[in-house]
């Protein structure tokens, strides 16, 4: 189709300030409770989401995470995720790290036994990391440092970096994966990344497993059997999510009635949106609109 041929890629390719010394820091702010802060993508950085106030939905890889001041999100490379405000006033730092920054220039067991598994994800580090004031003092020097810009910064954020990583492959690893399973998932996500994406952009429209698996030439059941594996869930359940996340939103910030969010997002049947969000979200829509928009 061409309509998917203009759509963007889930890969996130981020250009850093300095690609001497690639790593950047982004602040962030959200005051609409349900408002996405960053829909479904991956990349091969590693990224570190530094919750300082508020609650937030932090999913990857379909592992939702619940996260509020204090606590720690590890996105790993090549990990699908995406997040969701869950609170009038949402303030997280974002440290993001190209690969290339940690590996050493020869061969040495550091290079070997750490960085090289863990920029290639064989090593990967639990998602939610709460309350641990070792590594959140190690955060927050690093971002100092990173700020301040003294002479000598970038041997103190390198070294703030390696030493997360330390505490992080002592206390905090969450699986190790062959080399060539890293290879294949990266192969499938590309291959993935304009279905996701046309999801994202049409999820209020009719679409059917055949028409999703025939736009990227596969057949329905290696495209569903691929689907799961890369997103943990099926797609008529990814599908859903993504609606019924819109349909929070819209909710909190608009006026709309339910009926017309429940067609504003895809769902013809006004008694099947009522029953399927309170299956996702715990409460019905209406008790959501009672609680006021915000």
């Amino acid at each position: 189709m061409r309509q998917l041929e203009k759509l963007q890629s889930h890969r996130e390719h981020m250009d850093m300030p300095d690609p001497h010394f690639p790593l950047k820091i982004h602040r962030t702010r959200f005051t609409e409770y349900g408002m996405t802060c960053f829909p479904h993508h991956w990349h091969e950085h590693i990224e570190f989401l530094v919750i300082v106030e508020g609650e937030a939905m932090i999913e990857c890889n379909s592992e939702p995470s619940y996260v509020s001041g204090g606590d720690l999100v590890v996105v790993n490379s090549t990990d699908l995720h995406h997040g969701v405000n869950l609170s009038d006033n949402l303030f997280y730092f974002t440290v993001i790290a190209d690969p290339s920054l940690l590996h050493s220039q020869s061969v040495d067991a550091v290079e070997t036994k750490y960085i090289t598994p863990i920029t290639q994800n064989q090593i990967s580090f639990q998602h939610k990391i709460s309350q641990d004031a070792e590594v959140n003092a190690c955060l927050k020097k690093l971002i100092e440092e990173y700020d301040g810009r003294e002479f000598g910064y970038e041997l103190a954020v390198k070294s703030e970096l390696y030493r997360l990583l330390t505490i992080l492959l002592r206390r905090y690893v969450g699986r190790v994966l062959p080399a060539n399973e890293y290879k294949t998932r990266i192969k499938n996500l590309e291959r993935f990344d304009p279905i996701l994406q046309y999801i994202e952009e049409n999820y209020a429209s009719k679409m059917t497993v055949d028409d999703l698996a025939n736009q990227v030439n596969m057949s329905r059941f290696h495209f569903s059997r691929l689907f799961k594996e890369l997103t943990g869930k099926t797609i008529s359940d990814y599908i859903n999510h993504v609606r019924i996340n819109n349909s929070e939103y819209m909710l909190h910030n608009t006026s709309k009635s339910i009926s017309e969010i429940a067609l504003a997002t895809g769902f013809n049947d006004i008694y099947y949106f009522s029953r399927l969000f309170k299956t996702y979200k715990g409460v019905s829509p209406s008790h959501v609109r009672r609680m006021g928009l915000h």
